[in-house]
């Protein structure tokens, strides 16, 4: 394993990352999530529970990939104690390939629609009227084009490597996610309409705060960080043991936490001000409208309201949201492909073409029949496989994987980690407090 690919930086872990965890469920789902729970007390929930929560989890991956500095199954492998604890990682191994896997089949779908707007803006400015018509219809025949070139761009980033691909990438497209965001935002506060929605979003009514508010902030929390299907543990594999990894994790939910925050600030007074200018933005039942509906139907009105200068905010909004479409869908893809190429050989370009275009075959059959599968495969892995996943990596670390073991992995890059608060509250944490919250996470999303 001496020649394993590493990050070169712990600037360029730090932004890839951040960039696996922020995405299209991040900036539209965090916003959406804080307005039909309560506003600002959502937000303060969510900011406890990403610490008390995610943060153990998330460092139970990267010590595992570390440790390991293999695949997801191989790692797991690699520190089972017996017959069946062997076989409990390798279904919780492959589990986690193939729910990555099928997380990008339907994540795809949604970034090609991102990139079809995106171009229809830049029509838009043109004048173009027949060709933004057709990408923002809904034909099969537009989903599948830009569901390929979607795809061909992650495969592109993947089969560079390491620090080639993903670090290389990560790191000039985070920044300019961030720029754009606070673009965005600063031309958005400016509009009417707007300080309705950063009332909601900043001054907390504390009587809001009620078990279903903390579960749904908790499961937030939970997936924001993109945990459970191995992404942390693949790129925990790819760090140097000089690094402190409860220091890289506490900066990775920080710099998540945050982002997630700043794209509130963005979202929330934008669905606002489109209200002032017209759109619907609740459902019949009084909900907020939320996911691709919130993308596609009202904040367009938002943009139609600015008169020329909207094609040009709508071009800003679609590249951030292809951005983040892109930064962590090369973390899913990676999840394979890290499989294939260490336990077939195969070199890293044919891994990457070979599951790929696997991946492709399957979004376009869920393309074929979408109103069967698209909200099943959602509910598949996001609801029941991701809870449930990540349970077990607690249970590795917590109980199968020996302390000393685990201690001896995170000394390597904090060799005084014994003497402080970390080690003395998390092995504990991790072992019976995570595997309960999060359970009852998913007892709650399923009953809801």
């Amino acid at each position: 394993m001496a020649s394993r690919e590493q990050f070169s930086s712990k600037a360029g872990f730090v932004m890839a990352a951040a960039g696996s965890a922020i995405g299209l469920g991040n900036i539209w789902g965090f916003p959406t999530q804080t307005a039909s729970n309560g506003g600002a007390a959502f937000v303060l929930v969510y900011f406890v529970l990403a610490f008390l929560l995610a943060y153990p989890a998330l460092m139970a991956e990267l010590i595992i990939g570390r440790h390991a500095r293999a695949n997801v199954v191989t790692a797991l492998r690699s520190i089972s104690t017996g017959p069946l604890t062997y076989k409990l990682a390798s279904l919780a191994g492959f589990s986690g390939l193939i729910v990555a896997s099928l997380i990008l089949s339907f994540y795809a779908i949604v970034a090609g629609w991102m990139i079809s707007y995106l171009i229809a803006s830049v029509s838009d400015m043109l004048g173009w009227q027949g060709a933004s018509s057709w990408l923002t219809s809904d034909s099969f025949q537009r989903n599948v084009i830009f569901l390929a070139i979607f795809m061909m761009l992650t495969m592109g980033i993947i089969a560079k490597g390491v620090a080639g691909g993903i670090e290389k990438w990560s790191t000039r497209l985070m920044p300019m996610l961030l720029i754009l965001m606070v673009g965005l935002i600063i031309y958005v506060l400016m509009q009417e309409g707007a300080e309705e929605g950063l009332r909601i979003y900043l001054l907390p009514d504390l009587s809001q705060i009620k078990p279903a508010l903390v579960l749904d902030a908790m499961g937030q929390a939970f997936f924001s960080l993109s945990l459970g299907v191995g992404t942390m543990l693949i790129y925990g594999s790819y760090l140097s043991e000089q690094e402190s990894l409860p220091r890289l994790g506490a900066i990775v939910t920080v710099v998540d936490a945050s982002i997630a925050f700043i794209a509130g600030l963005l979202i929330v007074p934008a669905i606002y001000v489109a209200k002032y200018y017209g759109a619907d933005i609740f459902t019949a039942g009084g909900e907020l409208i939320a996911g691709p509906d919130l993308i596609f139907q009202i904040l367009p009105v938002l943009f139609d309201s600015m008169g020329g200068v909207g094609a040009i905010v709508a071009f800003a909004f679609f590249l951030l949201m292809s951005i983040a479409s892109l930064t962590s869908s090369i973390s899913m893809l990676e999840v394979p492909v890290s499989y294939a190429t260490e336990e077939s050989g195969a070199s890293r370009g044919l891994a990457t073409a070979i599951i790929g275009l696997t991946i492709f075959v399957i979004s376009t059959v869920i393309l074929m029949n979408f109103e069967a599968l698209f909200g099943l495969v959602i509910d598949l892995t996001t609801v029941y496989s991701q809870p449930l996943l990540g349970v077990m990596l607690c249970v590795f670390v917590g109980w199968i994987w020996h302390r000393d073991n685990v201690l001896k992995e995170i000394k390597k890059g904090h060799g005084d980690i014994e003497s402080t608060l970390f080690w003395k509250i998390w092995p504990g944490y991790v072992k019976f407090f995570c595997p309960v919250l999060i359970l009852a996470t998913f007892i709650q999303s399923i009953i809801g």
